[in-house]
C-alpha cells in the first residue's frame, strides 16, 4: 500500500523559502558570534553583523528583534543539549554519571572551544543587564534540567542522597562555570582536557558512598574488631 500526502507518516519538506530562511539566519548567528569573538559584545553593532553576512541591515531584524537575541539563540543551544542529555539519561541502561560526565566534559559543542568568544560572552553578562536578566532564566532551566538527571541518577544509587538534586546541579553548574570562565583567561589546554581533568576531581563528590562490608572477629583477647 503506498503512502498518500495525506498519511500520517510521511516526513514534511522544506521549502526552497524555508531553508534560504534557515541559511541566512545560520549566515547572521555566525557572523555575529564570530565578531563577538573578535570585537567584544558592546563594540559589534548590528551593521557590522549584517555586513560580515553579506545582507542588508534591515535584514537582521526579521531573524532576531536584538543583538541580545543572538546570545540568548546561544544560550537556547546549551539548553538543547542538556535536555538531549536528560533524554539520554531516561533511557540508558549504563550508569547516569556518565551522561552527566559527557554533559560537562563533551558536549559543549564547537563555539565553546574560542577562549575568545567566552570572554566577550562573560563580559556581555557583566555588563549588560537585559543579556544578564537572560543569562539567568538560562542558568534556572538549565539547572532544572540537570536536577532531573542527578535525580535519576540518585533513583539508580549513584548519587549522594544526602544533598537534594537541585543543590546537586547547582554546584556542578557552577563548579563548570567558573572552569570555563578560567579556562577562557588562560586557555593553556584544550578545553575537554581541562573539563575532563576537573571532572576527575570533583566526581568524587558526587558518588554514593560505598561502605565496605567488613567481617567481625575476635581479638585475642575476646573483643569484637573487624578484619
Amino acid at each position: 500500500m503506498s503512502v498518500t500526502a495525506s498519511s500520517p507518516h510521511r516526513v514534511p519538506r522544506i521549502s526552497r523559502r524555508e531553508r534560504h530562511r534557515a541559511e541566512i539566519r545560520e549566515r547572521l548567528f555566525d557572523a555575529a558570534l564570530q565578531l563577538f569573538a573578535e570585537r567584544g559584545y558592546l563594540e559589534t553593532t548590528v551593521e557590522d553583523i549584517t555586513n560580515a553576512a553579506d545582507v542588508g541591515k534591515g535584514t537582521f531584524f526579521n531573524y532576531f528583534p536584538t543583538k541580545e537575541h543572538v546570545l540568548a539563540t546561544f544560550g537556547g543551544e546549551r539548553i538543547a543539549t542538556i535536555a538531549r542529555a536528560l533524554e539520554r539519561a531516561r533511557a540508558t541502561r549504563g550508569p547516569v554519571l556518565a551522561v552527566i560526565e559527557d554533559l560537562v566534559t563533551h558536549q559543549l559543542g564547537q563555539s565553546w572551544d574560542s577562549p575568545a568568544l567566552i570572554r566577550s560572552i562573560y563580559a556581555a553578562h557583566a555588563s549588560c543587564a537585559p543579556v544578564r536578566a537572560q543569562l539567568e532564566k538560562r542558568l534556572g532551566e538549565a539547572r532544572r534540567l540537570m536536577a532531573e538527571i542527578f535525580l535519576l541518577a540518585q533513583k539508580c544509587g549513584e548519587v549522594r542522597r544526602d544533598l537534594s538534586a537541585a543543590d546537586l546541579a547547582r554546584s556542578t553548574q557552577i563548579v563548570f562555570h567558573g572552569v570555563l570562565l578560567s579556562w577562557a583567561l588562560n586557555p593553556d589546554a584544550p578545553l575537554r582536557d581541562t573539563m575532563a581533568e576537573i571532572w576527575d576531581l570533583f566526581s568524587p563528590t558526587l558518588r554514593a558512598e560505598k561502605r565496605s562490608i567488613l567481617r567481625p572477629a575476635l581479638s585475642r583477647h575476646g573483643e569484637v574488631t573487624r578484619e
